[in-house]
């Protein structure tokens, strides 16, 4: 079974800052890691590599340090890094980052055929969960969402995926792309050895620019996007406190009065 899971290099959620002025995330100095989801998203497809054999590739879009999550990913099971990392990328949407990744999978193909693509359900920094769909659409597969376990059986990829008041089964036809949500287990770590090897030289990741992924630059980046983000803020926190007095009835009285007057009843 031949994979590739999707992985980003996000600031970490325990050091997040953001610039008052341009209202956009400091990364400058603060610690970068693998976006959690896409870890579980690895761990889910290195299990079925485990059951079923293949290879497995990790691919992700960023600056030339995201080198370090594919280096991450080898060194827990991954037998293949390609890092898209282009000037046209920057300032990609959703729009355009799934397309880009979408050109850079059908490159994967033109060499060796795909059977599943493998993403976290959404990243830290955006909390869009639309890449996943988004590749899907531009591949023209089918797609599950919110997986938390993944098995093959009779041909068919079962998933069982969280929702609200449980869990759904489904069995979906391959290729496929699904994006995790949880796992019923940890993720792995990562072997030391693994490790040494994948930043050394001649680990096998490859960088990969538009050109390669034949990305004409008015369909990727900024250009490319159909959403741009006009301010973001940090919402203000204000509380005030009152304190009712008198007896028990009358605190009754006058909170049921305070909520009303504020439409909350």
């Amino acid at each position: 079974m031949n994979i590739a899971v999707l992985v980003k290099q996000v600031p970490d959620s325990a050091d997040i800052k953001m610039d008052p002025k341009t209202g956009t995330l400091v990364r400058e100095g603060v610690a970068s890691v693998m976006n959690p989801d896409d870890r579980l998203a690895l761990e889910a497809a290195l299990g079925l590599k485990d059951a079923l054999g293949g290879t497995l590739t990790a691919l992700s879009m960023g600056p030339p340090q995201a080198v370090d999550v594919l280096s991450e990913a080898l060194a827990m099971g991954a037998d293949r890094g390609v890092l898209l990392s282009d000037r046209n990328f920057a300032g990609a949407d959703t729009w355009a980052t799934s397309y880009t990744l979408g050109r850079a999978l059908e490159a994967l193909m033109a060499t060796a055929p795909l059977d599943l693509v493998v993403c976290g359900r959404q990243a830290s920094d955006g909390d869009t969960a639309q890449i996943g769909p988004q590749v899907a659409e531009h591949l023209g597969w089918p797609q599950v969402t919110y997986a938390e376990r993944l098995e093959m059986a009779d041909g068919e990829l079962l998933v069982w995926r969280r929702l609200t008041g449980g869990v759904e089964k489904v069995a979906c036809p391959l290729p496929a792309v699904v994006t995790v949500l949880a796992l019923e287990r940890l993720p792995r770590w990562p072997r030391v050895g693994r490790l040494l090897w994948a930043c050394g030289d001649k680990a096998p990741i490859e960088s990969w620019n538009a050109a390669d992924i034949a990305a004409p630059a008015r369909l990727t980046g900024l250009r490319g996007s159909l959403t741009q983000v006009v301010k973001t803020f940090s919402p203000k926190s204000e509380r005030a406190t009152r304190w009712l007095e008198g007896g028990s009835v009358e605190q009754a009285r006058d909170l049921v009065n305070g909520l009303r007057a504020l439409k909350l009843l």
